[in-house]
């Protein structure tokens, strides 16, 4: 009996703790399959550590979408929560690795290229052309000067009444160049027969109309009587708001005359310009293969009004073209204006002179007493001292020993060359 009751006791115990095993067997089944199915949820325990500074946990997949769309990166790289997202990921090798790749993929979404369009900003230099044209006419000047270290002045010489001197020697006079004594006269001689090159500049502005007439006879016959066939030139510029050429170089005087006759007077003055034009197109440009006298004889009341450059820069453009400009006045009034003073200014600057008269038949002496200055002169060519290549201006003076007696006019300067 007792042998029965402890079977059954075994029995039941057996039994109770199969059942338990079995339950425990379950128990593990259950949560195999739990864990199984959980396993994309694995990270997020991972995640509320990290993705505590962040705002949002479900930017935590936007990496894992990142390798697969690197070209999507252009659109969200202004969003720098992209760069965040990736740090939450640190805990996960395999999205540390996009995070490099994105850089890569930053480079094309940098695209200066685009960016260059505005160095298509380049057009804006066309408008800059023009200066770049005035520059040229520059560089055009300079070429007559490079390469010659020699400086050649024809100059005149009169007594304190007006008179010429023509005997006079090297030895009567010293040559300053920018103020300096010069390194070497190379060449002086008394000059009287040096080729002409002359440019006759009328006023034909409203201002002269009542004695024009007169003025072009007076000019027509100084060129009979100064241009020589087949030895010099001379041209023929009128002008009123702008410089007109009605009878360009020639030594053919029935051609010059015609040229004078057919200007008209009317319209405004623009005598800066007719200065600047003749002197820059035409005595600048012309011949130098043998000496010659260059001058310009302007007729004019000295008013301007219309010009675009400015008294100095005709000047200027003067003593480039080693030009001397005598001027006659068509003001009769008796009283020296505003005009000729400019005139005087304009003759003295570039070695000429500047007539004034009373009455309008004086103008036909004035022409003459010009013809006698063009023909009675002096050349000297000299080398200067500490000659730099920096187109620079640098005075002339040519000091007579008789400073008391003798007045020398010649033009007050030159340019220097230019690299």
């Amino acid at each position: 009996m007792s042998q029965m009751a402890l079977l059954g006791t075994i029995s039941g115990t057996i039994s109770r703790r199969g059942i338990v095993g079995l339950l425990l067997v379950v128990l593990c089944a259950v949560c195999a399959v739990a864990q199984s199915s959980s396993p994309p949820e694995n990270p997020q325990p991972v995640t509320p550590a990290q993705t505590s500074s962040s705002p949002s946990p479900a930017a935590a997949p936007a990496p894992q979408a990142q390798p697969q769309a690197p070209a999507s990166q252009a659109s969200p790289d202004p969003k720098n929560p992209e760069q965040k997202s990736g740090d939450p990921t640190s805990g996960a090798p395999q999205v540390a690795a996009p995070t490099p790749a994105a850089p890569q993929a930053a480079p094309p979404q940098s695209e200066p290229p685009k960016s260059e369009p505005p160095a298509a900003d380049p057009p804006q230099a066309d408008p800059a052309t023009p200066p770049a044209s005035d520059t040229s006419i520059e560089d055009e000047i300079t070429k007559f000067k490079i390469g010659s270290n020699e400086v050649n002045v024809v100059f005149n010489v009169t007594d304190k009444h007006g008179k010429q001197i023509i005997d006079l020697k090297q030895t009567d006079f010293r040559v300053l160049d920018d103020n300096r004594p010069v390194e070497q006269v190379r060449s002086f001689r008394a000059e009287t027969n040096l080729p002409l090159q002359v440019g006759l500049l009328i006023d034909a502005s409203n201002s002269v109309r009542d004695r024009f007439k007169f003025e072009q006879e007076s000019a027509i016959e100084f060129l009979n009587q100064t241009i020589r066939l087949r030895y010099d030139h001379a041209f023929v510029v009128g002008f009123d708001a702008t410089p007109e050429i009605t009878q360009d170089y020639t030594d053919d005087t029935e051609k010059l005359a015609h040229g004078v006759r057919e200007l008209r007077p009317g319209g405004g003055t623009a005598m800066f310009d007719a200065i600047y034009y003749a002197c820059r197109e035409r005595l600048l440009k012309s011949s130098r293969a043998t000496p010659s006298r260059r001058a310009i004889i302007l007729l004019s009341d000295g008013e301007d009004n219309l010009s675009h450059v400015t008294r100095e820069d005709a000047i200027e453009m003067a003593q480039r073209a080693e030009t001397v400009i005598y001027t006659i006045s068509t003001n009769i009034s008796g009283v020296k204006g505003q005009g000729d003073k400019v005139l005087e200014r304009i003759a003295d600057a570039t070695g000429g002179r500047a007539f004034f008269h009373f009455q309008i038949r004086d103008v036909a002496n004035d022409f003459a007493e010009m013809q006698n200055e063009l023909r009675s002169q002096y050349a000297v060519s000299y080398k200067p001292a500490e000659l730099k290549s920096d187109g620079r201006y640098r005075t002339i003076e040519i000091v007579p020993n008789d400073r008391k007696n003798l007045r020398v006019r010649s033009r007050r300067g030159w340019y220097a060359p230019t690299q």
